[in-house]
């Protein structure tokens, strides 16, 4: 590889960093209302957007960085036929779609968010190790494989590769929860009322069949991927950064002091600092060897790993330079305004004393907009769902969000952990999936509709906080 050519793709690989994740989604829109569908009566409809919904949510980045990845390791490489790459393709798939459904139900059932689990140190950290061993054998450390011994024990119920698939497919999973709320929040609710266990099983398959679909398209029709060349180790590099980068992001999000570390930094270095210092981190990563160099030769495994390494902050910091806020446009007056939370509410905050506050805070807030006569807006979120930033990025900046907001007040829920006074406040208002937005009328009615869950863009979140009217008159105490 000559020098020209690792300075060119250097260069590429900075300027890529830099936008292409302002291009990507991060999730399916709310608008896709498959609940409004189902309470309709139009099953079918209904069972079409679920599955449209899993499509998109596999073209997100809680998904497609594993597709050629899982489909490699588990598909072609060890399929001989077309058939056989559709046996362990539909393996994964199945996989997928099982814990799916199981997890669907037991969320749907126990009134949690789907995709909390993430708030669980133990789950965030077997995911995170999953995808860093997964990585080395994209750098080549070895061949993932079910052992010789078990392989012959399995073959009689289908092999290894079908059994690894299967489980692989098990994980994944997990790792799609983050951008599943928009599209399962409200189908979960619906089973939860409808107390109908096995179509929300079904439902939730068919979900994963669409997340599935991509991985079908290749497992299948790519019946073995091709194995020679230098530009091979290159693509498996660049597949293996993209796994150690998914597991940093993972520990990032499900532990508190790392992702304080995290937002911190992208706090000093703001929204434009951020972008230029990830982009000058993977430049030097790929320059000091993190694609073109082999952890196996002797003498590159230390440049190759100081250029992992780069590459991985460099995924850190352009992600903590995404959670800043683009600069508003300024009024008359040459300030830029901003969105008010009239309470940040964390139910695993401890208070001075060392104790938990429960929803003391929480309430009184509300009492305290009763008393005012004024609507509250209370917005749950958590750092693992894809969504919920993207309602921060885009459409609580909008200057018309902001100045719609202040009849409002405004309450944000940190459903990132998993506690009783959190678990509370689910059942209290149903919550069955994050972003979950609900409205309270002046009188402290809580509103059926309007209700948000996923991503809405601002003019349509707007026409959703123009339908709280403001009451002039409330019944107030002497």
């Amino acid at each position: 590889m000559t020098r020209s050519r690792i300075i060119g793709i250097s260069f590429l690989a900075a300027i890529s960093l830099a936008l292409v994740p302002e291009l990507l989604p991060t999730g399916p829109s709310a608008s896709l209302d498959a609940a409004g569908l189902l309470d309709g009566g139009q099953l079918w409809v209904a069972t079409g957007v679920v599955f449209l919904g899993g499509l998109l949510t596999s073209l997100t980045p809680c998904v497609y960085p594993l597709i050629p990845i899982t489909v490699g390791v588990f598909g072609a490489r060890q399929a001989d036929s077309r058939g056989r790459a559709f046996l362990l393709t539909t393996a994964y798939v199945v996989g997928m779609g099982a814990v799916f459904a199981a997890l669907g139900v037991a969320a749907a059932m126990s009134g949690k968010a789907f995709g909390s689990a993430l708030g669980s140190s133990w789950v965030v950290l077997f995911l995170a190790g999953f995808l860093f061993i997964l990585s080395l054998s994209m750098f080549g450390a070895y061949e993932l494989a079910v052992p010789s011994g078990l392989a012959m024990k399995l073959n009689s119920v289908g092999g290894g590769g079908v059994i690894g698939a299967f489980l692989m497919g098990s994980v994944s999973g997990f790792l799609a929860a983050p951008c599943t709320g928009p599209v399962l929040s409200g189908v979960l609710a619906w089973v939860s009322r409808t107390q109908s266990p096995v179509l929300g099983a079904g439902l939730l398959f068919i979900y994963a069949m669409g997340i599935g679909v991509p991985f079908f398209l290749i497992g299948v029709f790519t019946v073995r991927l091709p194995r020679g060349g230098v530009w091979m180790d290159w693509v498996k590099s660049v597949f293996g950064v993209a796994l150690v980068a998914l597991a940093a992001g993972y520990l990032r999000d499900g532990f508190a002091p790392f992702r304080e570390g995290v937002a911190s930094a992208g706090a000093v270095l703001g929204r434009f600092g951020g972008i230029g210092l990830a982009s000058g981190l993977a430049f030097a990563g790929v320059m000091l060897g993190a694609l073109h160099l082999s952890f196996k030769a002797k003498g590159e495994w230390l440049p190759k790993g100081l250029g992992v390494t780069a590459l991985v902050v460099a995924f850190l910091v352009r992600g903590a330079a995404s959670g800043q806020l683009p600069i508003a446009p300024v009024d008359g007056q040459g300030t830029a305004p901003e969105f008010t939370w009239s309470l940040k509410y964390d139910p695993e905050k401890a208070l001075p004393d060392g104790g938990l506050p429960g929803t003391v805070p929480f309430d009184s807030a509300l009492a305290q907009a009763k008393a005012e006569c004024r609507p509250v807006m209370i917005d749950f979120f958590a750092d693992w769902c894809a969504s919920c930033k993207e309602l921060d990025q885009h459409t609580y900046v909008a200057r018309e969000i902001i100045d719609e907001s202040k009849r409002f007040v405004n309450v944000k829920v940190d459903g990132t952990g998993d506690n009783d006074a959190l678990t509370s406040l689910y059942e209290r208002y149903g919550i069955q999936g994050l972003p979950t937005v609900i409205f309270i009328d002046p009188m402290g009615k809580v509103l059926d509709s309007p209700r948000v869950t996923g991503f809405l863009p601002p003019e349509k979140f707007l026409a959703e906080m123009h339908k709280v009217s403001p009451l002039t008159a409330c019944a107030r105490t002497p």
